[in-house]
């Protein structure tokens, strides 16, 4: 067997373990798990869903807001305690981006991240609830609003791409690797449509707000300022997840590509 045959399989295997893992397997299994807690019928979670949400929530942000109750002797939540003590539930598929707010009205004591939402492919998770009504204070629509047609099928494209990646592995046609791009391009992807809906709410300010202020475009990375808000946007562990997969998958695209030449030389 060719050496860069093995090469290729080898480096798109990673990246199909991390997208899998992390992403595919967690959308998948607790797909829609918020929307029906938070309408009330949790009785249409499968038991599969609640096992899957309390293994990818292990470790992750606890919110001051959330009930003792509802969490376990380490401090991890439960999604039927969550439900049952009307905690609110984010997505259990890797968290890509962070956002913090900090202002003199939520003391470090309190809130020693300041009030943090975390972006993932699927949805949200965090102080959500916080978040959306300090943006009601200045007259931004909740986050609920961003990409929404986005956000419903992300579980749907995650699978295809996994699904790309075994035909990549496993049979040598050439229009497999334009596909494999989209893969390498991923962390953009997201930076494109974060930075889009970003801008969005920014320009898309309502006069019911309590605190009248300009259009705006909020910090994509970095520190920034919005009214009295001190803001902080940084990438989390999701988005070096997916620098990971697009290096991988690069190499892999290069060591196939390398491994069709020689192919068709023989």
């Amino acid at each position: 067997m060719n050496s860069s045959s093995i090469k290729y399989k080898i480096f798109a295997m990673i990246a199909f373990g991390i997208l899998l893992y992390w992403f595919v397997i967690p959308a998948v299994l607790t797909h829609n798990v918020p929307d029906l807690a938070k309408a009330g019928k949790a009785d249409k979670i499968p038991e599969i869903a609640y096992k899957a949400w309390d293994f990818y929530q292990k470790g992750r942000y606890v919110s001051p807001n959330t009930p003792p109750e509802a969490l376990d002797k380490n401090g991890n939540q439960h999604l039927k305690n969550m439900i049952k003590y009307n905690a609110e539930i984010g997505v259990a598929s890797a968290p890509i981006w962070y956002v913090s707010l900090e202002a003199p009205n939520y003391p470090k004591d309190a809130f020693p991240e300041g009030i943090p939402v975390y972006y993932h492919f699927d949805g949200f998770s965090g102080d959500v609830h916080e978040m959306n009504t300090i943006n009601h204070f200045i007259g931004m629509d909740p986050m609920e609003r961003g990409a929404p047609y986005l956000r419903a099928i992300a579980p749907y494209v995650l699978v295809l791409l996994a699904f790309s990646y075994v035909l990549f592995i496993l049979y040598d046609w050439k229009w497999l690797n334009y596909i494999m791009w989209i893969a390498v391009a991923l962390p953009v992807i997201f930076l494109g449509f974060y930075a889009y809906w970003l801008y969005w709410f920014g320009h898309h300010m309502h006069d019911w707000g309590a605190f009248k202020i300009k259009p705006f475009m909020p910090t994509v990375f970095g520190d920034g300022k919005v009214a009295q808000f001190t803001t902080h946007s940084y990438p989390t562990i999701g988005f070096w997840l997916l620098l990971a997969i697009s290096v991988f998958t690069l190499l892999a695209i290069l060591s196939k590509n390398k491994y069709l030449k020689a192919k068709k030389v023989q």
